[in-house]
């Protein structure tokens, strides 16, 4: 199993592991509600170095990228770009960050998925002239989230955080140390997303920038998070779990992700496919529901609209601002529409739910979400 670099740190400030994608890693610090809330009311950190960070370089880098990528490689002068990579039949490989510094670029990954996609990506270099190398073991990841994680950021930097937009990124100076970071994240709230490239090198100085962090929030209680609160918070935001929500039969469009997908960008794999999807219409469609009966959804639970069978769920979960259970699924597209009602089949039997617009918490009060 694959541990963090900073395991004892996490031990030392009271983390409960469990095992995620190959990894040993935090559930959570206290009560995952409160770790939750700290994000949408304040600020949280978590580690998040096992997701998986590739460096890609090469005279041929940038027109390679742009083959993986469904989105626009053009928005990477200036910014971080989430995106999808697909196959040849349009399914989804992951989801994934890239970002660019000079003539070098940065993917990052699913931890679930990293293996797949470092041997995809490698397979598809084909005759380029492009280098790829995995550096997930060799750096650090943590993510910094929730409407106080600016001003915690800004302690321990000269760079104004302020200026940069959503998904802005640069190379900085942040407790002096040379990091990346981007104003990204998995929760639906501000907040960046920074990379500690030599922290195996310098395992005391990556230690030292998690603490300087929490020091930094302490006037805002920011709490260290685990992966219990990362995964209720996305999906309060409406955002997909790769591996669950999202895999390699599953298209964008059928995921409702084609706002990443741009057609004249270019000749990205899975293009053509994708096309022919697009002119012939999607038969199933990703859909938000929030549980209208007592009763609790779990993966794989079929969806019925009266006695037809019409989808199933691929994620749920009771989270601390929502009172009803709510989940995310996939049903025939014919069935789409918001506020339909929908029976769900849970173990203490049909229980009504209906179809809601994501994300599920009040934005106005509590942040954004990355999906449009």
């Amino acid at each position: 199993m694959n541990r963090l670099l900073l395991e004892d740190l996490h031990k030392e400030i009271g983390a409960k592991f469990f095992e995620f994608a190959g990894w040993r890693m935090p559930q959570s610090y206290n009560r995952p509600s409160q770790e939750h809330l700290a994000v949408r009311d304040s600020v949280g950190i978590f580690d998040v170095s096992h997701m998986g960070r590739f460096k890609v370089t090469g005279k041929d880098a940038w027109s390679f990228i742009q083959r993986l990528t469904t989105n626009d490689a053009n928005l990477l002068a200036e910014r971080a770009m989430y995106t999808l990579l697909c196959n040849e039949n349009g399914g989804i490989v992951d989801d994934a960050i890239f970002s660019k510094t000079n003539n070098e670029f940065t993917v990052v990954v699913n931890a679930v998925s990293r293996e797949k996609d470092y041997k995809w990506v490698k397979r598809n270099i084909g005759s380029l002239d492009v280098q790829l190398k995995d550096q997930t073991f060799e750096s650090v990841m943590f993510a910094v989230q929730g409407p106080r994680a600016e001003e915690t950021l800004q302690k321990l930097t000269d760079y104004d955080l302020s200026g940069m937009k959503r998904f802005g990124r640069a190379e900085i100076k942040l407790s002096g140390l040379q990091v990346s970071i981007s104003r990204t994240g998995y929760t639906g709230e501000d907040g960046f997303e920074i990379i500690y490239w030599e922290a195996k090198r310098n395992r005391g100085k990556a230690e030292k920038l998690w603490r300087d962090i929490l020091k930094a929030g302490k006037e805002h209680e920011i709490k260290p998070c685990g992966l219990i609160a990362r995964d209720t918070l996305r999906l309060e935001a409406g955002m997909v779990l790769y591996g669950s929500d999202i895999d390699e039969n599953t298209t964008p469009l059928e995921a409702r992700l084609d706002f990443v997908v741009k057609f004249g960008a270019g000749d990205f794999i899975g293009r053509d496919a994708l096309l022919k999807q697009r002119d012939a219409g999607v038969k199933r469609v990703r859909i938000g529901f929030k549980m209208i009966e007592r009763g609790f959804p779990r993966r794989h639970n079929k969806i019925y609209i009266n006695r037809e069978e019409i989808g199933e769920v691929t994620s749920s979960a009771k989270t601390p601002l929502i009172a009803e259970p709510i989940g995310i699924g996939y049903i025939k597209a014919e069935h789409y529409e918001l506020g339909k009602e929908i029976k769900i089949k849970t173990i203490t039997g049909l229980k009504k739910a209906k179809i809601v617009k994501t994300p599920f918490y009040d934005t106005e009060k509590y942040g954004y979400s990355r999906e449009k």
